[in-house]
């Protein structure tokens, strides 16, 4: 797989550095680390990134928001990670879900479902 530029939107700092040094150890760049929904839409904006992983749930607004509001000018593949496995929410048809907790192989796996998809 070639290396990608993500968007990392978490608003738990200890995550966002352990997935920080997990997607760099797999030769991606992680180009920023956003913990709003305002945040993540100015940062996609901007950087135009490969991929998104998203918590779904964040302290100031909502990353499922986020995306929609991202996905409006033009698709990114992107994965949410979150604690429920979000059945309630409306989501684009090739989003990718992933539960906490995870582990490499299962990030590995639901990064090649979400370039797949795109």
């Amino acid at each position: 797989m070639k290396s990608l530029r993500i968007l990392l939107v978490e608003d738990e700092t200890l995550i966002a550095m352990l997935l920080t040094e997990l997607l760099e150890g797999l030769g991606h760049r992680v180009g920023e680390i956003e913990s709003t929904q305002s945040g993540a839409v100015r940062a996609a904006a901007r950087e135009r990134p490969d991929l998104m992983i998203i918590d779904a749930h964040l302290r100031e607004g909502s990353g499922v928001a986020a995306v929609q509001e991202i996905l409006r000018g033009g698709f990114v593949p992107h994965i949410f990670i979150s604690g429920d496995p979000l059945r309630d929410r409306v989501l684009h048809r090739s989003a990718i879900v992933m539960e906490k907790p995870f582990d490499d192989t299962d990030l590995l796996a639901a990064i090649d479902r979400a370039m797949a998809a795109g």
